[in-house]
């Protein structure tokens, strides 16, 4: 009996020994490991790289940029089935745990025994709490040394932070796949969805992700995704987190995958996606604009964009085919699987409802032709073939193409297609409806050209088209590619002259005239698109209505090119202009926003607007960091409420670049351009519009920039590397760019009030002749107009010329009323002198 006390407690002693060994040993290994361990404080303050996204006026998503998409999505904005379905996979004690379960890592070590040799990657035991502590603070490396480490912080953090903390940490940092980082930005790019949105069976699939998101692909590795996802379904279940019912049904729902677009959201707005973000960045730098979780709230408006690049569109392709058909894109061997092959031919993605075909068998009245199939996400090829067929009707425009211009008509689809041709098709169209099976031949055109639509008032910029594709070409033509405007920048030079004296009825005569360039200079000749026919004396309204370019020279003359320099300065649409008269015929360079950006200001009054594609940014917290709409409101915060004061004020304190009443002589003519010029084609329009077209040397460019009262738009077409468009009319702005303008304002003009344009107090109209621009008589019938004049001018009643020049320089008697010979000088009405 003593001896079994005495080994008692030898035993007891030994044991205690042992305890405090342990116990020793446990605090020196925590001592050990506590020594470097990183500061968890620092997820107090944690701000994870953030997506910036952007958005149209009506909220629609425009793009999204990020080096890690995620979105930052606090706990209490998370449904309760999305958290149940990650605690039940991941962790399903985390509330009542401390930050370590102990049941969990017993499992764990006896898995880790039992494999122990076996090169098996060790089970994991991590709790929610040491999951965030590793992804936070700790490598992945897989130790005991870093378990023990995160074990260690795991109970800090706990001591720290409430477990709502933790875990909106952890549903926020966790890599998901798919470059979704978070739960927010996981569920756009598996199922473009918000979590609100989230089905059971879709909540599970996420919560499978955590451990594994490569082996767990939805495509390729469909059936263990499928696998897991069910078994998270199961653990919602016997923790009693969903029904019997929704269990069921979510084991049976297939695993379906909604590819989100990765490059701008709204269709036709690459080009404008593309210069927000370079606006970003210039202003805020990479890391802001990739990292900074800004909210973009943008000037574009989808509907006014999808217009836009509508009429552009069409009238690119309008004018190349009618150039003539150029043959496929490509020739392709179709024996076999004729998909596959046509599958590794890039085509261009933003060109809906074009899609890219082959010929797979031709005839006289047809061809059938195999559509390019799409890819799965994940890059595989669909099974699915689909197949149409090209009629005659769809290929009649298709002449060939020939140094001498177009061939003859096709008779047959056989002359046009041939069997291995890869092509662009399209739904035919008969009597506005699509014919069903039927497809029309396109080609992607080689000619190019730009389109801006602006608020005149804000310089807001509604929609922007940079070219025929931003897939095919990113360059932006709207901002980027600087083009001779030709006469679309006279109103500029007119603009300088009204506001220094000159009237709409001032007389200038049309004639040939010479320019001594000088320093052994060639003499410069101008001369009208009238090839030799020249009016005489004319006013300044039909000068510009029918685009003179003689009128413009002796304008630009007298006025001095010095003068108009500031006035183009002033306006934006040069830096510098140099003093050549051939400047003001529009010979420098400039770009389709400066151009939209200054005809603007004549709309709104002569009233400075900046450019801007951003009305507003907010940082990750909605902290208005830029604001474009820099007027002061006064009135506007009512911190008491409403107590019948003063109705707020805005006050504009923007530049005037131009006189109110110059603007609106200038409008008025520019309506005489559309009415009886060079635009007519946009009183199809049936809405007050005021604007010029424009077409530069050789017809290298075509331009019409225009405005209604709410609306400006700037258009070009041109060759990227310039060549001409062609000959005599057909290549001419009133010709190419005018009739796309025309198409478009029909559309984003469609609900809107013909509102005239509006007039400012001051102005006088006067009826007046107007061919000559006199003050009218009664027997003028219906030659008069009413001309706007300012304060202190008036038409003139007759013409007094002194001193006109004769063939042989003597100066001639002085001639009053009637049309004199001017002889190339330029008169001013009702003053009696030559200037």
């Amino acid at each position: 009996m003593r001896f079994l006390v005495r080994f008692l407690g030898f035993l007891f002693a030994a044991g205690t020994v042992v305890f405090l060994v342990g116990v020793a040993a446990a605090a020196g290994l925590i001592w050990h490991f506590s020594k470097d361990l990183p500061d968890y404080s620092q997820l107090q303050d944690y701000e994870p790289p953030v997506m910036t996204r952007v958005h149209a006026v009506d909220g629609s998503l425009v793009g999204e940029y990020a080096r890690e998409r995620r979105l930052y999505l606090p706990i209490q904005a998370v449904p309760k089935l999305v958290i149940n379905a990650f605690l039940a996979a991941e962790d399903k004690n985390f509330y009542e745990h401390g930050g370590i379960d102990f049941t969990g890592m017993a499992r764990a070590a006896v898995v880790y025994a039992q494999n122990f040799g076996s090169n098996r990657r060790p089970q994991g035991a991590s709790t929610i709490t040491q999951q965030v502590a590793k992804n936070f603070l700790l490598t992945n490396e897989v130790s005991f040394a870093r378990k023990i480490k995160e074990a260690l912080l795991a109970m800090r953090i706990e001591r720290t932070y409430s477990k709502d903390k933790i875990l909106e940490l952890y549903l926020n940092e966790i890599y998901l796949g798919s470059g979704a980082y978070g739960i927010a930005a996981a569920s756009l790019v598996y199922f473009d969805k918000s979590v609100n949105e989230l089905t059971v069976a879709e909540a599970a699939y996420l919560a499978a992700l955590p451990k594994m998101p490569g082996s767990l692909h939805p495509i390729r590795n469909r059936d263990r995704a499928i696998e897991r996802r069910n078994y998270v379904v199961d653990r919602l279940l016997e923790n009693g987190w969903i029904k019997q019912a929704d269990a069921d049904k979510a084991r049976k729902d297939p695993l379906t995958i909604a590819s989100r677009n990765t490059g701008a959201h709204i269709f036709a707005g690459e080009y404008f996606a593309e210069e927000v973000r370079r606006d970003i960045f210039e202003r805020y730098g990479e890391k802001k604009l990739y990292e900074g979780g800004l909210s973009v709230r943008t000037t574009l408006d989808p509907k006014i964009q999808v217009m836009a690049r509508k009429a552009m569109v069409a009238g690119l392709v309008r004018y190349d085919q009618e150039q003539g058909y150029r043959g496929p894109v490509s020739k392709l061997d179709i024996s076999g699987d004729w998909g596959l092959k046509l599958a590794e031919i890039k085509s261009l993605s933003d060109i809906s409802p074009w899609r890219m075909a082959v010929v797979l068998e031709t005839s006289d009245q047809s061809a059938r032709i195999g559509f390019q199939p799409p890819r799965e996400l994940g890059g595989a090829v669909s099974k699915e073939r689909q197949t149409g067929l090209i009629t005659l009707d769809g290929v009649k425009w298709a002449r060939a193409a020939t140094p001498n211009g177009r061939g003859k008509v096709p008779t047959s689809v056989a002359q046009v297609l041939q069997p291995g041709d890869v092509i662009y098709a399209d739904p035919l169209f008969k009597e506005g409806n699509p014919v069903e099976g039927q497809y029309r031949l396109e080609q992607l055109p080689e000619v190019s050209g730009a389109m801006v639509a602006m608020d005149p008032n804000t310089g807001r910029v509604l929609a922007m088209v940079g070219g025929f594709s931003f897939d095919q070409s990113q360059f932006n033509r709207a901002t980027q590619a600087y083009r001779q405007p030709g006469s679309s920048f006279k109103p500029i030079v007119y603009s300088s002259a009204l506001d220094n004296g000159y009237t709409p009825s001032t007389q200038v005569v049309d004639a040939p005239i010479e320019i001594d360039q000088g320093q052994g200079g060639q003499v410069w000749r101008p001369d009208n698109f009238s090839n030799g026919k020249y009016l005489g004396p004319t006013t300044l309204r039909n000068a510009l209505r029918l685009s003179l370019n003689t009128v413009t020279v002796r304008l630009a003359q007298d006025v001095g090119m010095p003068l108009i320099s500031e006035y183009a300065r002033r306006f934006g649409v040069y830096d510098e202009l140099p003093n050549y008269l051939s400047y003001a015929l529009g010979a420098g360079e400039t770009t389709a926003m400066r151009m939209v950006t200054a005809y603007s200001m004549i709309a709104n009054g002569g009233r400075r607007v900046k450019p801007t594609l951003i009305d507003r940014i907010q940082d990750r917290y909605g902290h208005t960091i830029f604001k474009h709409d820099a007027r002061e409101c006064r009135g506007c915060d009512a911190p008491d409420g409403w107590k019948n004061q003063s109705e707020p004020q805005l006050v504009d304190r923007r530049e005037q670049v131009l006189d109110t009443m110059t603007a609106y002589q200038i409008t008025s003519m520019l309506e005489g351009v559309v009415q009886a010029g060079t635009a007519t084609v946009l009183r199809e329009v049936g809405k007050p519009i005021a604007g010029k077209t424009g077409t530069t040397n050789e017809a290298k460019d075509a331009w019409f920039v225009g405005f209604s009262p709410d609306l400006a738009v700037a258009i070009y077409m041109g060759y990227d590397k310039p060549r001409p468009l062609g000959k005599g009319n057909a290549a001419t702005g009133g010709h190419l760019a005018a009739p796309i303008a025309k198409d478009f304002m029909k559309l984003a003009l469609a609900d809107k009030p013909a509102t005239p344009f509006k007039i400012p107090a001051g102005i006088k109209l006067v009826r007046v002749d107007s061919k000559t621009g006199m003050r009218a008589s009664p027997g003028d019938g219906g030659r008069t107009i009413m001309e706007a004049f300012k304060p202190g001018t008036a038409p003139p009643d007759n013409y007094s010329v002194i001193g006109v020049a004769d063939a042989d320089g003597r100066m001639m008697p002085s001639q009053s009323g009637g049309q004199p010979d001017t002889g190339g000088f330029i008169i001013r009405p009702g003053t009696g002198s030559l200037y």
